[in-house]
């Protein structure tokens, strides 16, 4: 079930959050201040591009430098992100087809709203993210 969602969703907006989403890490990677900001963009990127069969959780060894990143990422573009999600999965939404998508839209919300400090793990492996 996971493939077919994802396949559906890769044509619907996957392939089109992708490309933004690369397009805006390329972009930050530009100067040696953004390359964080850009590794970032790429995860999410990648996220966007699969987001069915995935799951973000926290990294708890990130630290005081992730937490100044996501401040400045909030600022400059982390809220324009989420409130994009969310318009975008209520509209999907609407439809009882659409609502599976809508829910990964909201999956997105979180990552895009601050994402330093975090880590997309498969659903499937209980233990991926922990660290000890």
């Amino acid at each position: 079930m996971k493939t077919l969602l994802n396949v559906i969703w890769l044509f619907l907006s996957g392939f089109w959050l992708f490309l933004g989403y690369l397009v805006a890490g390329l972009i930050l990677c530009i100067t040696i201040i953004g390359i964080p900001f850009g590794i970032a963009a790429f995860r999410i990127g990648v996220y966007a591009l699969w987001p069915f069969g995935y799951r973000v959780v926290d990294r708890h060894d990130a630290g005081a430098p992730s937490l100044i990143g996501n401040v400045l990422w909030i600022l400059l573009a982390g809220w324009w992100l989420a409130l994009g999600h969310i318009a975008a999965g209520i509209a999907l939404c609407v439809t009882i087809i659409g609502i599976p998508f809508g829910i990964a839209n909201f999956k997105l919300i979180p990552v895009s709203l601050m994402p330093l400090g975090r880590e997309i793990v498969r659903t499937d492996e209980p233990f991926a993210g922990r660290r000890y």
